[in-house]
């Protein structure tokens, strides 16, 4: 793939450890939507949804997020930190270069989201706690990374 690069000019823009970073951005988001959609599915197990109500029906959905018990939301708090940790922390052991800035991206990426979830669907108001909490996750799971990459090569050593 490189020569590929190299064939078609591309080589001084873009370099192995750049391609090895949207990887590790792209398997890092794949890990925490994993994580985020488990934890989800845990509070969908522990309180269903009423028969024939989707997550689509704009006007069921307040009825259902009122008869959920807090627990249930701070599961689903659990749920998309936990995107933004594990995320982070894949993208971060993943890049070569740069583990803080991949784990960061994902924190960024996992706020939008929840950002536009907490004003889409009626969250309670206290669930808007978990806004700085995406980046600070991350910022922690871009810590370990580092730690662990440490501790390997200490050990290789």
């Amino acid at each position: 793939m490189w020569m590929r690069l190299q064939l078609l000019g591309l080589s001084e823009r873009i370099r192995p450890d750049m391609i090895r970073n949207l990887i590790a951005v792209f398997l890092g988001m794949l890990a925490g939507m994993a994580v985020n959609m488990s934890l989800v599915m845990v509070t969908l197990v522990l309180h269903p949804m009423p028969e024939g109500v989707a997550f689509t029906d704009t006007e069921a959905m307040p009825e259902y997020f009122a008869s959920i018990p807090a627990t249930g939301f701070l599961i689903v708090l659990a749920a998309h930190l936990g995107q933004s940790f594990f995320g982070g922390l894949v993208a971060a052991l993943l890049s070569k270069d740069r583990p803080r800035t991949m784990a960061l991206i994902i924190g960024v990426l996992s706020l939008i989201g929840g950002v536009v979830n907490l004003i889409d669907l009626p969250h309670p108001m206290w669930m808007w706690i978990e806004v700085p909490g995406y980046l600070l996750v991350a910022w922690f799971a871009a810590s370990l990374a580092m730690r662990l990459k440490r501790s390997s090569a200490a050990a290789r050593a």
